[in-house]
């Protein structure tokens, strides 16, 4: 399609597809009737495969030659990119997509808010500053660059920051698969804190509705929304659901976050729970819905813990704990252990 064709249809190229958020994402604009289009690497996903009818670009997108060369002198209503985390990224994607889309969407991440966070649910006006984690301040850099494209030239971006998002084909914890196969084993997890810090989970396919549904909004640009469900609940409800769901009751040791992460140095999980798992995170919708009507998600973790187990028994190939997860699951119990110890003896 040349750049001066028209379409009957709105059009949408999602960067990625194939991850938990993403996949989510195209198979809601499928069923609004978009015309669906997906530039990755051409690898296919066994997790999460593509819906029928959906277009298939090759490329790479930290390659911006192998870009062009997908799409040529295509032009989109929307451009939607999972896969851009830091400035230079950023500032490489203004580069690619100047010109090329009417609307371009920006997955950064709810973890960019500045903790502590402030009394009550987060707005989208909490100070985008969380210093804790490479991830987190990347994230962060990535947006100001968006941000000052569009207030120098005028760059239709859009800022999406989900929080903690999962499907059926992922187990939404510090540890992964590695942490559900030791609560069904009735071996005892760690978890951090005291376990009563509150947590928001939201289904993928719940923010596929908001996200989704902002795309060719012209009023959504130069704006940030977190898009996150009312599903809230301590991390001791948490492991405590997934538990019930299995059947067993959990053992749930309790350990000081820094003392994990003095256990842990190296462990990815380690920033994120001082930066992010370890704050209670509960977060005020109130923008999203003005500007999507449609946007009410219903799923609930307790509920949906249930489809992810069944995934995991139909795919028992792919719901596979990573084995450097299983060696620190391990560890930290040996460390609680310790340092039970310790205190026991004074």
């Amino acid at each position: 399609m040349s750049a001066t064709a028209m379409s009957d249809y709105f059009s949408v190229l999602f960067v990625g597809g194939t991850g938990a958020i993403s996949g989510s994402c195209v198979a809601e604009a499928v069923s609004q009737g978009l015309a669906v289009s997906v530039l990755n690497r051409g690898r296919s996903s066994r997790l999460r495969p593509l819906p029928a009818g959906v277009e298939v670009l090759t490329g790479d997108i930290t390659d911006p030659a192998s870009v062009r060369a997908a799409l040529r002198d295509r032009h989109f209503d929307a451009v939607v990119n999972f896969l851009c985390f830091d400035a230079e990224g950023a500032a490489r994607n203004v580069e690619l997509f100047t010109g090329v889309n009417s609307h371009y969407v920006h997955i950064s991440s709810a973890s960019v808010y500045h903790r502590p966070l402030p009394k009550g649910p987060v707005s989208e006006s909490t100070y985008a500053h969380n210093p804790e984690h490479a991830y987190m301040r990347d994230k962060v850099e990535a947006e100001k660059v968006f941000l000052d494209a569009f207030a120098r030239q005028g760059f239709p971006v859009t800022i999406v920051r989900p929080a903690h998002t999962y499907d059926e084909a992922i187990a939404p914890l510090a540890g992964g698969w590695a942490v559900v196969d030791r609560i069904e084993r009735g071996e005892p997890v760690v978890v951090q804190g005291d376990g009563t810090s509150l947590w928001t989970f939201t289904h993928a396919a719940d923010l596929a509705v908001g996200l989704v549904g902002l795309l060719g909004r012209r009023s959504a640009f130069g704006e940030a929304f977190h898009i996150t469900s009312d599903d809230v609940l301590s991390w001791n409800q948490i492991y405590q659901a997934i538990g019930h769901a299995l059947g067993v009751e959990p053992t749930i040791l309790h350990l000081p976050t820094d003392l994990i992460m003095l256990a842990e140095p190296d462990w990815f999980w380690s920033g994120l729970l001082d930066g992010d798992l370890s704050h209670s995170e509960v977060y005020d919708t109130t923008k999203i819905r003005s500007y999507v009507p449609g946007f009410r998600p219903s799923r609930v973790f307790e509920r949906e813990v249930y489809q992810i187990l069944a995934w995991r028994r139909e795919h028992p190939d792919l719901a596979v704990a990573d084995p450097a997860e299983v060696a620190v699951q391990a560890r930290l119990v040996a460390a609680y252990e310790r340092a039970r110890a310790a205190v026991v003896a004074g």
